[in-house]
């Protein structure tokens, strides 16, 4: 049996309100609702998404489908960028690429790589302890941290998702990723 870790599809960017609490945008539904067609499913019986609303709402189109009702889970949660909230899109980048290039180091006061990657790894050890048969659904950063951890490379940027509502499969209980990121295609 595999798990899946799949990222929230598309946001309803609200730079006024906190990032945790944005929703997703119609594409976003569109997207979260194919993700049945896109995410290995044989054997699933519980889906477990982080506690941001992006993700619950991801979560709960996913469980709609299968009659699975998710649960949530803070610590799937998304790296900590608090310190700075909204950054437009290019201010964002590079950020972000600066985060993956520097994993010890808090770039302008977000959450350390190091520290996102060892919360994220303990979290899906300790789900999939439970059994086997789950789809995670979180956020494409700590994916990455998720995958490189995977695969027992370093951190790096070429590892993050494709896109907004991106899958990949993975063994848990050998602890080693069963494949590549893939997009989930829009309805």
């Amino acid at each position: 049996m595999v798990s899946s870790f799949l990222t929230h599809a598309e946001v309803v960017v609200e730079p006024s309100r906190p990032i945790t609490s944005w929703g997703l945008s119609d594409v976003g539904r569109s997207r979260a609702a194919r993700a049945v067609d896109a995410v290995p499913l044989a054997g699933v019986r519980r889906i477990v998404s982080s506690a941001e609303q992006k993700a619950v709402e991801t979560a709960a189109v996913l469980g709609a489908a299968l009659g699975i009702v998710p649960a949530a889970d803070a610590a799937l949660g998304e790296i900590d960028r608090s310190a700075t909230g909204y950054l437009p899109f290019d201010e964002f980048e590079a950020v972000v690429d600066a985060f993956f290039a520097a994993p010890g180091e808090s770039v302008r006061g977000w959450e350390r790589a190091v520290d996102a990657q060892t919360r994220i790894v303990t979290a899906v050890r300790r789900i999939t302890a439970e059994g086997d048969d789950v789809v995670i659904v979180s956020h494409g950063a700590v994916g990455a941290l998720l995958l490189a951890d995977l695969r027992g490379v370093p951190v790096s940027r070429a590892l993050d998702q494709p896109g907004m509502g991106s899958v990949f499969s993975f063994d848990p209980r050998g602890w080693r990723a069963t494949s590549d990121w893939s997009r989930v295609p829009v309805g």
